[in-house]
């Protein structure tokens, strides 16, 4: 897949998607709900304060009035709600709204009525990116702080996950640090050397990881070809696993920022995904990211 463009017309040639938002008031947020119904890519469930939601609607010009809505008498009880949702069949995938993401992810962790799996909930940034010639998904900037090598593993899994249901057939992945040699002064460097390995044994035929490798070397095959450097995925990485959140928040928000990269983002590893991207984020972002957590639910 190369642009998001096409992850958008994808979302749109399946079934409409039943997306629970918790904590709906939100200006940009309700901007791209509006727009993903109308392409026919969710059936919205506004979860919140509805008043709240249908002032702002009104100061917008968007016209709510045939979605779904729950009045809530707080964030966490909206949080609450559009897990029960999901546990009950009702919808499909989560988007955080107006609220705490700690909130929200208590409520999927919840053991009596949540959305937990076997898995570690990690999450995966996608990017389109002007100068590389295909998308390129980066985790995890968001939720893991300091991974081991066994939560590291599971992000892969998670990532790799998001992309097969995306339709990919192979799936190549870097693990970054900042030389592609092992060194044991940098624990990054051991960690991917150490997955490398151990995928190598134990894991899935169609997802290749190589580790350690450096960002140029990672993207650019004439990098690793300056360096006398073998790979079978430089230039052609489709997932930068970093070994940190610092990496992963510098390179994410460097994407966009200087790179003007289009994104999408979700949490995955529960049982649904969970669409959750930034404040910040403008509401294309947001649509964007709707999209991807439709096709991938």
């Amino acid at each position: 897949m190369q642009t998001i463009k096409e992850l958008i017309k994808k979302s749109q040639n399946q079934k409409t998607k039943k997306l629970a938002i918790a904590a709906c008031e939100d200006k940009e947020l309700l901007k791209a709900i509006v727009e993903a119904a109308e392409l026919d890519i969710i059936d919205p469930i506004l979860i919140g304060d509805i008043i709240k939601t249908q002032l702002i609607a009104k100061e917008l010009n968007l016209n709510i009035e045939k979605y779904k809505k729950i009045q809530t008498k707080d964030i966490k009880d909206s949080a609450m709600t559009a897990v029960k949702l999901i546990k009950a069949g009702e919808a499909d995938f989560i988007m955080k709204g107006l609220i705490d993401t700690s909130i929200l992810l208590k409520e999927v962790l919840n053991k009596e009525y949540g959305l937990r799996e076997e898995s570690l909930l990690s999450h995966v940034m996608i990017y389109e990116i002007p100068s590389y010639h295909k998308l390129l998904a980066l985790t995890d900037g968001g939720m893991n702080i300091n991974p081991s090598v066994e939560e590291k593993i599971s992000i892969i899994k998670n990532g790799t996950n998001a992309l097969i249901r995306l339709g990919y057939k192979k799936v190549n992945v870097a693990c970054l640090s900042a030389k592609e040699k092992v060194n044991p002064k940098m624990q990054s460097t051991v960690d991917a050397k150490d997955i490398e390995e151990l995928w190598k044994k134990e894991f899935v035929q169609n997802v290749i990881v190589e580790g350690p490798l450096a960002l140029d070397l990672a993207i650019s095959k004439s990098a690793a070809q300056t360096k006398g450097f073998k790979s079978n995925i430089a230039g052609e990485t489709d997932i930068l696993l970093v070994p940190n959140i610092e990496m992963g928040n510098g390179i994410g928000k460097s994407l966009t920022y200087f790179a003007k990269a289009k994104s999408a983002g979700v949490i995955m590893g529960a049982k649904v995904p969970i669409v959750l991207v930034s404040r910040a984020d403008d509401y294309e972002t947001k649509l964007n990211s709707i999209a991807l957590g439709s096709v991938i639910s």
